[in-house]
């Protein structure tokens, strides 16, 4: 595989570290995730390594923190049942879940969204309820413009240069961004990374939440994301009303939107050039251009 892990490498971690497992079947997961590659480990385990640097300590942080929240929360969530450390020349930390049926909500989509909307609030709600003394402050936990502020204006520049977006109706947005007032209360659990891809399908109805690469405290605004790449005008009422956070949280989620959004289309989509990836990831491209357009229509 380009990244460097194969069905032979979780063997032999498995093998020496797991040695109850070894005789299970292993099969690669086929996913568009950044963060970690996934194998099927029999019928229900899989196993997932961290394959970018930036993912490094994931897996540690969901074996501490994903035991003590997960019975507080409305939707089932990855339970780790064993956590593996660097051998077999793989040098990260990674881990062994129970597996969750479904498909991702990208490759299976959601058809009851109204459904989605509602569990998808409460989830929310749940994780913010959590106790967050001494957890780790997520990625996507302070305000927008920590996460990739600066390379929004190169990224609406290069999109408008395209010609898929206005590039001074974006701007002005930008700035009421960041006109929004901060989150002045006390960091509260979130997710981070709530995207069709980590979301579970089962018959058309979200089914569960995945990936907890990007858990930590913080100001809960990114977890408003699935507003803007999942749901629709008439069903993005429910997840507000379902979320019951305040206006300004709110604003700060469309503002999340719209600038993880641009910023994600330029580096994952095919413009090419400076501050794009290496390989294109058309999936992320389009939720990030599905994201952004929603939001931007919003502000109109």
């Amino acid at each position: 595989m380009a990244d460097g892990m194969d069905e032979e490498l979780v063997r032999r971690l498995v093998r020496a570290q797991f040695p109850q497992w070894a005789g299970l079947e292993v099969r690669r997961v086929a996913s568009a995730g950044t963060d970690n590659a996934m194998f099927r480990l029999g019928d229900e385990l899989v196993v997932r390594l961290p394959k970018a640097e930036w993912a490094a300590g994931q897996a540690e942080k969901e074996q501490r923190w994903l035991p003590r929240l997960a019975p507080a929360l409305p939707l089932p969530v990855p339970v780790p049942v064993g956590a593996g450390v660097p051998g077999e020349g793989y040098g990260r930390a990674w881990g062994v879940y129970a597996w969750l049926d479904g498909a991702d909500a990208w490759a299976s989509p959601v058809t009851d969204l109204a459904h989605a909307a509602e569990e998808l609030g409460r989830f929310g709600v749940a994780l913010r309820a959590a106790d967050a003394t001494s957890g780790p402050r997520s990625f996507r936990g302070g305000a927008v413009t920590e996460w990739e502020g600066g390379a929004f204006p190169p990224a609406v520049a290069a999109l408008a240069a395209a010609g898929l977006l206005d590039g001074r109706a974006a701007l002005d947005v930008w700035e009421e961004v960041l006109a929004l007032p901060a989150w002045d209360r006390e960091p509260v659990w979130l997710h981070g990374d709530l995207l069709p891809g980590n979301l579970l399908t089962c018959g058309g109805r979200l089914s569960a939440v995945i990936d907890f690469g990007g858990l930590g405290v913080g100001d809960p605004a990114a977890d408003l994301l699935p507003a803007w790449t999942l749901l629709t005008p008439a069903t993005r009422p429910l997840f507000r009303a379902a979320s019951a956070v305040d206006d300004a949280t709110w604003a700060r989620g469309r503002g999340w939107a719209l600038c993880w959004g641009i910023v994600t289309d330029h580096y994952y989509g095919d413009l090419g050039g400076p501050g794009t990836a290496p390989t294109p990831n058309p999936v992320l491209a389009a939720v990030a251009r599905r994201a952004w357009t929603q939001a931007l229509s919003e502000y109109a």
